[in-house]
């Protein structure tokens, strides 16, 4: 096991880290700021897999694979808003039932449960093909659209439209007092976040090769992970440095699991750990995360006393 095998390692979790990192953005606009808990985008990450992966399959530029993959989490993110505000479904239930209904439209845009993408053009294989060594293509192109989409998301929030967004998360009725439709404001923030996750399987079905029925299975609880981890890091910075945070939450995360497995299969553990674990690891680093801010201000307060 040699220092250079160890740094390609983290280096191929940092790239998975910066693809997830785009769905952790959109989580985070649903669950922080709109304190909106959707279900969606286990589905929705699937579907933008998907739609990339059948896109591209079929001779369609990959770059416009994945935009149309992010309209159709969009419309995703639409249904659920619709379900919660106009028919009065709560948000859990709303979500879970455009999951539940995505899984068969999944299927059916695939026509298999796994659509593979060999000798396939992909946007990774085209940054290759110019140049970039193969190893690094998937990192450059994972790190160029998330300085692109955390920028997007900053100016967003800083105009009046996405001020309104984030006021409905924080205080729904000042927005209704001032005359705002929050409903619409959810319906908006909804369509932004799953289009965002739908964004991140359109580049994770490009990435790895393939898209598969399963890919997206456990997708809230990776986002959740990744915002914990963020808000420990950069508990208390700026918003633009919030959104930044959730991003290296999520690389974080990956090179956590990687070291894990790659000491336990070059280790004589008696229980190894394998990839059927993760859910457990997951369970553990989201825990922790969210044990770490009092565990931090317990010790805080006890160095305090001692010293005075």
């Amino acid at each position: 096991m040699t220092v250079s095998s160890w740094l390609w390692s983290i280096q191929g979790a940092a790239t998975l880290g910066l693809i997830w990192g785009i769905m952790a953005l959109g989580v985070y606009l649903t669950y922080r700021v709109l304190h909106y808990s959707d279900l969606t985008v286990d589905g929705s990450l699937t579907l933008g897999g998907a739609i990339s992966a059948v896109c591209v399959a079929s001779g369609m530029q990959p770059i416009l694979a994945i935009l149309v993959a992010t309209v159709g989490g969009m419309l995703a993110g639409t249904i659920t808003g619709v379900l919660h505000t106009k028919f009065k479904i709560p948000d859990l239930l709303a979500g879970i039932l455009t999951q539940f209904g995505l899984y068969s439209i999944n299927l059916r845009i695939m026509g298999k449960a796994n659509f593979g993408l060999l000798n396939q053009i992909t946007l990774f294989s085209q940054i290759k093909d110019m140049g970039v060594p193969s190893k690094w293509a998937g990192f450059i192109v994972g790190l160029l659209f998330i300085i692109i989409l955390v920028v997007m998301i900053y100016c967003f929030f800083g105009i009046e439209i996405g001020c309104a967004l984030r006021a409905t998360g924080n205080n729904p009725d000042m927005v209704k007092a001032m005359g705002g439709n929050t409903k619409a404001y959810i319906v908006l923030g909804l369509v932004i976040g799953n289009g965002l996750v739908a964004m991140s399987g359109a580049f994770l079905a490009q990435y790895q090769g393939y898209a598969d029925i399963n890919m997206g299975v456990g997708t809230i609880v990776i986002g959740l992970a990744s915002i914990m981890i963020g808000e420990v890091l950069f508990s208390k910075r700026t918003y633009f440095h919030r959104l930044f945070g959730v991003v290296i939450g999520s690389v974080v995360y990956r090179i956590i699991i990687a070291v894990v497995l790659r000491i336990s299969m070059n280790s004589n553990w008696i229980i190894k750990i394998t990839s059927d674990d993760m859910k457990l690891i997951t369970a553990f680093i989201i825990i922790l995360a969210l044990c770490a801010p009092n565990i931090k201000e317990y010790f805080q307060a006890k160095f305090s006393k001692e010293d005075q």
